[in-house]
């Protein structure tokens, strides 16, 4: 059994240009204390234990942009490819797993290549539970109290709380057996069905997913005030 990765990075990261770095690149080319957030990313997966091959989903026309900061920090080019994405994070991962010389009962983990803190332990935990239940995804508890709302011209209207016990906030690596996710991504495609993620393309086809605890430091560095709190977590680190 061998564990394949999945890095759909072709995201244009518009969020982003509404703070002190618009007009730069995507955010997941931004750094982070001298080195791109994507290849802080990928440092971590190939630090994990059991990790086979990289696949990393970019625009055509950054592949070449992406190989050569392979080159430049010295990454283990030999796991890691990279390949064309498509225009949705679903479309990515859809491309690249086209490309993956996975057996079915390979195990396919798809993070996003804006979380670089994620630490090779969880990665490893991850693979675990996706070996006990074929689908696992990080995730972590919910510490504030959740609303449910209703959307009106005047703004929203609260319509029900929701015990926070029974939320999770989901996090990445989620992982899949390789014959499992190819089934949710194809069936998605057929159905015209877009997740949020991969784990609500597998819970359409009433696949039970497990978690496996996360860190709030796991964040996803979406807004320009991410940068900031990431720069500190990994002077922490």
């Amino acid at each position: 059994m061998q564990v394949f990765v999945i890095i759909p990075a072709a995201g244009l990261g518009t969020r982003m240009a509404t703070g002190g770095q618009a007009g730069q690149a995507p955010k997941q080319f931004l750094e982070l204390r001298g080195k791109p957030i994507l290849v802080l990313t990928l440092r971590a997966f190939l630090q994990a234990e059991g990790i086979h091959q990289i696949f990393v989903a970019v625009r055509d026309h950054e592949i070449q942009r992406v190989e050569a900061q392979l080159r430049q920090h010295r990454l283990d080019t030999a796991r890691i490819s990279v390949v064309e994405g498509g225009d949705t994070r679903q479309e990515s991962v859809r491309n690249a797993l086209k490309l993956l010389p996975a057996k079915d009962d390979d195990i396919v983990l798809v993070h996003d290549a804006v979380r670089p803190l994620i630490d090779p332990a969880t990665i490893e935990r991850t693979v675990e539970e996706v070996k006990l239940h074929r689908a696992a995804i990080v995730g972590v508890p919910a510490v504030d109290t959740i609303k449910q709302v209703e959307r009106t011209a005047g703004g929203a209207i609260i319509t029900s709380t929701i015990p926070r016990e029974r939320i999770v906030l989901a996090q990445t690596p989620q992982g899949f057996r390789c014959d499992l996710l190819r089934r949710a991504v194809e069936t998605a495609a057929d159905d015209g069905f877009a997740g949020t993620d991969e784990a609500s393309l597998v819970e359409r086809l009433g696949i039970d997913v497990a978690v496996v605890p996360g860190s709030p430091r796991n964040l996803k560095i979406t807004h320009p005030e991410d940068l900031a709190l990431a720069e500190f977590y990994l002077h922490q680190r």
